[in-house]
């Protein structure tokens, strides 16, 4: 009698128009259980398993903690076979699996295990070491069970999502968690820089490479990392953003083997509030441009130093790992509406996505041995040159390609700029070339390393 009279003042204290509570009708409904979420997802979630061979130096004293690095280089180098484990998803039904590249780049032997325990040999047809994603080819499959791919834009914090993968080898798991943190640009490990969607579902060693849902069973992003001090879970880890996954496997169906992005061709620094109250700014946002390459296709949209990136395709952009993956996202061919802040106008502006151009031509040549340095490998300084590297858009001179064994001796590495040969200026590797073929008793190397010039000179 009391139950009863306690349920008829409930529903005369609802508000007109409310929908009256309804009873659970399944046990699904009362146990509120991802169980049915997971039998849908996991079948497109695969176990990989990668092999490669490295080459490993065995010297007598690398259980010495002085004389191992002195030696370093000492004693023969031994083939060694390094394995990886890891974890997948299948993006189409003929096996399009997207991965990271740390756990299959560079691998010889890639075996693929899916939850009903069939088995499939892979090959990495497109991968990407600075976006961490490589995307495989399962060999005869067909008819296989796929995730559907999320707007990771439309990606709010406080979701609920799931985190799929083969921790420590221990079999499929499932872990849940919510969606902790977007836009994240400093805080992953490894090989991966750039945009993350942070979440505290449990990713351990072995996850990287696995899906990470959302309530409805899409495919949001791609685990890849973790901020841990022990190894294991802390809560914080980081997954690449399935927008970014969309591009890769539409430039995989076009049949490239090299993953490319657009070029943006210019230099800034994200707007902090020392800068925002310089520029008279309510709030720091955006970044501002300190300088653009003659090649730029934002130089040919009309920006200038000084103009501020707010946005780019309407979503916010306040670091440069932000704005380079909302270009990785547009994709190549495309216009991008960037919003820019000039004077205190805010204007939209459409750029073209290009890639960095390979103008001049990079002539790489091998010097040989008529060069007082033979092996050497050298290429011309170009924006695709600038842009594969990492240089300054100002760098000039010539770019070392690989030192050879004569120039490792006199201390270039790759990735060096050589501005001058005994006091005379190179632009070109003609000018190198003809430079090194002279004959000399000394040889004195003006090279430039990240920031520093530095002077390397040798008796021949």
């Amino acid at each position: 009698m009391f139950l009863r009279s306690l349920l008829i003042l409930i529903v005369l204290a609802m508000p007109a128009g409310a929908e009256t509570p309804r009873v659970p009708q399944s046990q699904a409904e009362i146990s509120l259980s991802f169980a049915p979420l997971v039998k849908r997802a996991t079948p497109a979630v695969v176990n990989i398993y990668a092999k490669r061979v490295v080459a490993e130096r065995v010297s007598p004293f690398q259980n010495d903690p002085f004389f191992r690095d002195l030696f370093r280089e000492f004693g023969q180098a031994r083939p060694r076979v390094q394995n990886s484990l890891g974890s997948g998803v299948i993006l189409s039904p003929d096996g399009l699996v997207v991965s990271n590249f740390h756990v299959v780049g560079q691998a010889t032997d890639i075996r693929v295990v899916l939850s009903d325990r069939r088995e499939y040999s892979a090959r990495v047809i497109l991968g990407d070491q600075e976006a961490d994603l490589a995307i495989l080819q399962l060999e005869d499959a067909r008819d296989l069970p796929v995730l559907p791919l999320r707007d990771s834009d439309g990606v709010e914090v406080g979701e609920l999502v799931l985190a799929i993968g083969n921790p420590f080898g221990v079999g499929q798991t499932v872990s849940s968690g919510i969606v902790s943190g977007l836009a994240r640009s400093g805080g992953a490990r490894g090989n991966a820089r750039g945009y993350f969607i942070q979440t505290d579902a449990a990713i351990n060693p072995g996850n990287s490479g696995g899906a990470l849902i959302d309530a409805a069973g899409r495919l949001i992003g791609v685990n890849t990392s973790i901020l841990t001090r022990s190894g294991g879970s802390n809560g914080i880890g980081f997954a690449i953003p399935a927008n970014l996954v969309a591009e890769f496997v539409r430039q995989a169906q076009a049949g490239a083997t090299r993953f490319e992005k657009p070029w943006a061709g210019i230099s800034g620094q994200p707007v902090d509030a020392d800068i925002a109250a310089s520029l008279g700014l309510q709030v720091p946002e955006g970044i501002v441009i300190s300088a653009l390459h003659a090649a730029s296709p934002f130089r040919e949209a009309g920006f200038q130093p000084g103009d501020i990136v707010t946005a780019v395709d309407g979503e916010p952009v306040n670091s440069a790992p932000e704005m380079v993956f909302r270009m990785a996202v547009a994709g190549l061919g495309s216009q991008a509406k960037v919003t820019r802040l000039r004077d205190g106008d805010e204007e939209t502006v459409a750029v073209a996505m290009i890639a960095a151009p390979d103008v001049p031509p990079r002539d790489q040549r091998t010097l040989d041995e008529g060069t007082v340095l033979p092996g050497l490998v050298i290429s011309n300084m170009n924006p695709a040159v600038i842009g594969e590297y990492g240089l300054p858009l100002t760098a000039e001179g010539v770019l070392v390609d690989d030192p050879g064994p004569y120039g490792a001796r006199v201390g270039l590495r790759p990735g060096d700029i050589v501005r001058a040969i005994n006091g005379d200026e190179v632009a070109s590797t003609a000018d190198a070339n003809r430079a090194l073929s002279a004959r000399m008793r000394a040889l004195s190397l003006d090279v430039q390393r990240g920031l520093q010039r530095i002077v390397m000179r040798a008796r021949l």
